[in-house]
C-alpha cells in the first residue's frame, strides 16, 4: 500500500515531532483511502496523555477518538491512521506499539534524533497482530 502526503503534511508531522522532543509527539492521519492508496489530506495534532514514559509512550485520550470520529464524518474525510515520533530512536515500530495497534490502520513513525527530525516510515499491523507491513510513503507538492 502507499500512503501519499502533501509536502505540507510531511512538514507538519516533522514539525510536530520537533515541537515536542524529547517526548513522542501524537496526532491523526485523515483524508481518503482508494483502493490503490490512502491520501492524507490533514493531519490533526493529538495530546500525549500517557501518564508516564512520554519519551517513550503514547496514548490517545478516548474522548478525543470519540471526537475525531465525529468531526471526520463531518468534513467527509475517513481516519486513515495515527502518527507519533520516537525521540532519539529509530523509526521502526516498538512492541509497546504493536500490542496498541489495530489492523488496517497506517501508522506513520518520525525518528526524532536530538531534535531534528530524521527518517520516517509508516507501517499497517498485519491482520494477525504479530507483525508490520512496510507502506511505501509518497510526499508530492
Amino acid at each position: 500500500m502507499v500512503i501519499q502526503l502533501s509536502k505540507q503534511v510531511d512538514e507538519q508531522i516533522r514539525q510536530h515531532g520537533v515541537d515536542d522532543f524529547p517526548f513522542e509527539c501524537c496526532g491523526v492521519l485523515l483524508g481518503k483511502v482508494t483502493p490503490d492508496n490512502r491520501q492524507v489530506g490533514r493531519i490533526k495534532r493529538l495530546d500525549n496523555v500517557h501518564e508516564d514514559g512520554h519519551e517513550r509512550r503514547f496514548l490517545i485520550a478516548p474522548d478525543q477518538m470519540f471526537q475525531l470520529e465525529k468531526e471526520a464524518r463531518s468534513n467527509g474525510d475517513s481516519i486513515i491512521g495515527f502518527y507519533h515520533s520516537h525521540p532519539n530512536h529509530p523509526a521502526k515500530p516498538s512492541e509497546y506499539d504493536r500490542e496498541w495497534a489495530w489492523p488496517w490502520y497506517s501508522y506513520i513513525i518520525l525518528s526524532v534524533m536530538e531534535g531534528e527530525p530524521s527518517e520516517m516510515t509508516s507501517w499497517t499491523l498485519d491482520e494477525d497482530r504479530q507483525s508490520y507491513t512496510a507502506e511505501v510513503i509518497e510526499v508530492a507538492d
